[in-house]
């Protein structure tokens, strides 16, 4: 009976682990297109020549709706940057793969602040991204999450 028993935990064991092996992140599962929790933009992360990963924006809501004719940088510290458009502004950058679930020691730019935080990333499955920008250590911070856009061209960026 005993045997049946550690017989039967050693089965469930081998199962499980076979099962987090298929689950395993790899360091370009974060490369694509995520809408920002309030659904207000679109960041495309991609690998960089120096094998860390950047985002850019490639979608602001008010710019293609009409509420606004261009949302400009214009909370930028420095005066000169105020007049550009967020739209396609790099504002996450540096981000390297720590070999586990997250990516680590970048940076994430916020054009409603105008503030840059230190920032890191960790998947909570493919299509939820967990971003965390934070000052000196990640415990003083905000979490934010972006969902995965899995159309190339998703349909509220399409010109009508």
């Amino acid at each position: 009976m005993l045997i049946r028993k550690i017989s039967l935990i050693f089965t469930l064991l081998f199962f499980s682990l076979g099962a987090m092996a298929d689950d395993d992140v790899k360091a370009d599962d974060i490369l694509g297109y995520w809408l920002t929790e309030e659904k207000t933009g679109v960041i495309h992360i991609q690998k960089g020549d120096d094998n860390r990963y950047f985002g850019e924006i490639v979608w602001v809501k008010d710019i293609h709706t009409g509420k606004a004719k261009e949302r400009l940088d214009k909370e930028n510290p420095d005066e000169k940057l105020r007049s550009r458009s967020i739209l396609g502004l790099k504002n996450t950058w540096g981000f390297k793969f720590d070999g586990d679930d997250e990516w680590v020691d970048g940076s994430i730019y916020d054009p409603k602040s105008g503030k840059t935080y230190s920032a890191k990333m960790e998947l909570d499955d493919r299509d939820e991204l967990e971003l965390r920008g934070y000052v000196g250590v990640p415990l003083f911070g905000k979490t934010t999450e972006w969902t995965r856009e899995k159309s190339k061209v998703p349909a509220y960026m399409q010109k009508k």
